[in-house]
């Protein structure tokens, strides 16, 4: 063994070795290099992309953002971490020319550079398109629940905190309230210290609870299950997302005069699919309908009422005419009910309803939730969970590793989704291409 050894550095005294020699032609950094080094840094927005003439010179944003990419591909996103590969890691040396920021100078440029990142990230978007891997004509849309950084507990005291001052609001409006200036001034101190005031409780998924948590919405393309364009929300539901995430996609994808989308139940909103046809997106969402939950469940659901457009009713199984009554201020429907008279003397009535008379909401957009419901069919579902649920798997568990921000706050989570896409993009055109073909592409 010692034989050996000794002729190994023999070798390499009289061929030594450089960093170049060590990472391969097809290696991910040449194309996290490739891609950093043709982006334009002024245009896209970030802090000190040209050099100052006088003083001492800082770190290139360049080679941050390599580190970050780097990083997040190989499930490092700690700066403390990200310091440490800097000074052991060979891949790293290379990337960075053997250049070691300390971590402070590494978290301060994700920190400030959120708009930044998210310009960079859509440049990739532009050249995936440009070399074909997007094709924009059918792009799928869904949401996924990423934990904040703000405890359970943190959260349940601002929630309790919040609770209290609004029934100290309500008690103010009575004759003799009886209110504790100093509990007021304490609560409210408390919520302006709150470190994350945006995190809020959000099913996670069945089994796991409800956690502090940020919906993280995406759009992605069928072709190559491109990441396009994504997006954090404090919603809890995704009931509110499908025209703005349609009409983000759409832009990100150049306007295309079409556009498919195709998204599950959770986004069925007739007014956002109004909205989606109008821009010239046709969505492909089953519709959420409500059953008739009167009787035992044999009756006749609304499904089996017809419309007609012209005279604004609906005609029921019993060929009996059901009239526009009015709307609900709180909710998009409209009533129709039938005569108690006609309903009393309907041979169907057992089979129709138990009250005195046969009513029916329709929605106010009943006609473009019928249309995008007929459009959703098995086949598109199917598309749907082969389009979009992989890149949520890929980012919580390959690129994040487990499914929790680091950064506080909404834009911190926002900036930190903009990395783990822009990596996800990186590796998927790397699987399709290979790393050689795609390095070579990017330096074109």
């Amino acid at each position: 063994m010692g034989y050996i050894q000794g002729e190994a550095r023999y070798q390499q005294a009289l061929f030594p070795v450089s960093l170049d020699d060590l990472v391969p032609a097809d290696h991910v950094c040449r194309v996290i290099e490739a891609f950093v080094e043709r982006l334009d840094f002024h245009k896209l927005g970030f802090v000190r992309a040209d050099a100052a003439e006088t003083g001492r010179p800082g770190y290139d944003p360049r080679d941050l953002l390599k580190l970050y990419l780097y990083g997040y591909l190989q499930q490092v996103r700690s700066s403390r971490r990200l310091e440490a590969e800097c000074r052991r890691n060979v891949e790293v040396m290379w990337l960075l020319c053997r250049l070691v920021p300390d971590y402070k100078s590494i978290a301060e440029f994700r920190r400030l550079h959120r708009e930044a990142v998210t310009e960079a990230g859509a440049e990739l978007v532009r050249f995936a398109r440009a070399v074909g891997l997007v094709r924009g004509e059918w792009v799928s849309i869904d949401g996924s629940k990423f934990q904040a950084v703000a405890s359970s507990r943190s959260v349940a005291e601002r929630e309790a905190v919040k609770r209290y001052l609004d029934a100290v609001e309500a008690a103010d409006t009575e004759e003799e309230p009886v209110i504790d200036p100093s509990a007021v001034a304490a609560a409210l101190d408390k919520l302006k210290k709150d470190a994350e005031p945006e995190a809020g409780f959000m099913r996670m998924g069945q089994g796991y609870g409800s956690h502090p948590a940020y919906n993280v919405q995406t759009a992605v393309d069928a072709e190559h299950t491109l990441i396009v364009t994504h997006e954090v929300t404090v919603e809890k539901s995704d009931n509110r997302s499908l025209e703005p995430m349609a009409a983000a996609a759409q832009k990100a994808l150049g306007d295309p005069p079409l556009l498919n989308v195709v998204a599950d139940t959770g986004y069925s909103n007739g007014a956002q699919a109004e909205a989606c046809e109008r821009r010239g997106i046709v969505p492909h969402v089953p519709a959420l309908r409500s059953v008739n939950n009167r009787g035992d469940g044999t009756l006749f659901d609304r499904t089996q009422f017809h419309y007609d457009a012209t005279s604004d009713t609906l005609r029921c199984p019993g060929e009996q005419t059901l009239t526009r009554k009015g709307g609900q201020r709180d909710k998009p429907r409209v009533l129709y009910a039938a005569p108690a008279k006609s309903c009393g003397a309907c041979a169907l009535k057992n089979r129709c309803t138990t009250a005195a008379q046969r009513s029916v909401y329709l929605h106010l957009h009943e006609a473009a939730l019928t249309r995008m419901h007929e459009r959703a069919t098995p086949a598109l579902m199917r598309l749907r969970r082969c389009t979009v649920e992989h890149p949520f798997a890929t980012l919580k568990y390959r690129i994040f590793g487990h499914p929790r921000f680091l950064l506080r706050g909404l834009a911190g989570a926002r900036i930190e989704i903009g990395l783990g896409t822009m990596a996800y993009n990186l590796k998927r055109m790397i699987n399709v291409l290979g790393g050689t073909k795609l390095a070579a592409m990017l330096q074109t």
